[in-house]
């Protein structure tokens, strides 16, 4: 199942990190995650789930962001 909530992306510079804190722009993960149109790749992924069986399935931002990581 998936369930597309009306998620916010946050800019890098918008991000609020303890001890006001804020995220480099030329940070590695920064730039690759302004590299990718995850709007548009979310509505294709969202359309692989049952809109009303099984659990819920990760966001596409959080299911690929691991894969990248990993």
């Amino acid at each position: 199942m998936y369930r597309k909530v009306g998620q916010r992306d946050t800019p890098p510079e918008n991000f609020e990190l303890p001890f006001n804190g804020q995220l480099s722009p030329d940070n590695r993960w920064v730039v690759m995650a302004n590299l990718i149109s995850w709007s548009k790749y979310e509505d294709k992924y969202a359309l692989l789930f049952s809109g009303e069986r099984g659990a819920p399935a990760l966001s596409f931002r959080m299911a690929l962001g691991t894969l990248i990581i990993k």
